[in-house]
């Protein structure tokens, strides 16, 4: 095996990017048509196979924003910034969630299984991107691009139904309220909670399998800032026809199942909520529910953005989008959480006051 040298390097394909996670059907019926409308092999399955270069890619070079440097050095402290606050902010939710026994309730166990994918999914990418921000050539080996596919791609499936999965415990808490605590144990969010991730893992091992079992032998440059699936797919040098089937079957259940799941359960809500007498229960009510559809309104909100905005020939604006969806987005997660909720913002200020520890070490016996 050897690594391509620069005249074995193709110039970039230009391809327009879109979701930094989860692709979604629309994405690739656009990419399995022509400009025509014909249905046929996508151009950048062409390889050099029977050519005389039989070279076998050994690593890959991520384009990002290199052609605009000033435009790197913006974005290294932006995305610092926010990453940190992304960290610092899921962290605090979880070590709430852990600490104070007034949030040991299945919707902020649920709550806490977000922020880890927050955490862990922009970690999957973000250090090496800040790394590459820094570099005149940005190159990440064969394994490590395998696994960050993998891991972005295992983690945006689990967001998805994991936002579902939170619709239905507000469900079942409003719409179902005395019938809440037999139904919603620990025993079923555990169960929940662990069909969830499953479903995000098995998907991308069965994705990341079929997608690093094709050769890639030609081109070697990804035009992205990161390992994206369908970024990666352009590159390969077999037939990818497989590929995309099951990727936009994986995005019908992965994607819209979960979308059609939240809106049936918040219709559900809103109809028992509109059936509250008072105007101070009905209050009460939407605002334990609040906060998640908030969340859901801009996770979903950003990748309608992405999908159906006009096509354009400007790729960094579209690699700036899903910069936006896969960095902003889950830093602002624990902010409307603690903005909308007030056991949040008491535990903070209890964490804060020093008063959630101290009653956190008077559990443990004095030597």
């Amino acid at each position: 095996m050897v690594k391509l040298s620069s005249r074995h390097r193709a110039d970039p394909p230009q391809v327009t990017i879109h979701a930094a996670w989860l692709p979604g059907p629309l994405y690739f019926i656009q990419h399995l048509h022509g400009a025509d409308g014909k249905r046929g092999r996508m151009r950048w399955m062409q390889t050099e196979m029977n050519g005389a270069n039989q070279s076998v890619v050994t690593e890959f070079v991520l384009l990002g924003f290199h052609d605009h440097h000033d435009l790197e050095m913006v974005l290294f402290v932006l995305c610092l910034g926010i990453y940190s606050m992304n960290m610092l902010g899921n962290a605090l939710l979880i070590g709430l969630n852990t600490l104070d026994p007034r949030l040991h309730t299945p919707m902020y166990f649920f709550l806490s299984n977000l922020a880890l994918i927050d955490i862990c999914g922009t970690s999957s990418f973000v250090p090496l991107m800040l790394v590459h921000f820094l570099e005149t050539q940005s190159t990440i080996s064969f394994p490590g691009c395998a696994l960050q596919m993998c891991l972005t791609l295992a983690l945006g499936s689990t967001e998805c139904v994991l936002l579902a999965t939170m619709a239905c415990d507000r469900y079942m808490a409003i719409c179902q309220p005395l019938h809440y605590s037999e139904l919603m144990n620990w025993q079923m969010c555990m169960w929940m909670a662990a069909v969830t991730w499953g479903a995000g893992f098995a998907n991308s091992l069965l994705q990341s399998n079929l997608t690093w079992s094709l050769p890639f032998c030609g081109h070697n440059i990804i035009n992205h800032f990161f390992c994206e699936i369908l970024a990666v797919l352009k590159l390969a040098c077999g037939d990818i026809s497989l590929n995309a089937v099951l990727l936009m079957a994986a995005s019908t259940v992965l994607t819209l199942a979960p979308l059609l799941l939240i809106f049936l359960s918040y219709v559900f809500i809103l109809t028992a909520i509109l059936r509250v007498p008072s105007a101070a229960g009905q209050h009460k009510a939407f605002s334990t529910c609040s906060a998640h559809l908030t969340v859901v309104v801009i996770f979903y909100g950003t990748i309608s953005f992405i999908y159906f905005k006009p096509k354009g020939k400007d790729l960094n604006l579209d690699k700036l989008l899903a910069l936006f969806y896969g960095v902003v987005t889950p830093s602002l997660n624990p902010i409307i959480y603690s903005l909308r909720n007030a056991e949040v913002k008491a535990a903070t200020i209890a964490l804060l006051s020093g008063d959630l520890l101290s009653r956190k070490m008077s559990r443990f016996p004095v030597l």
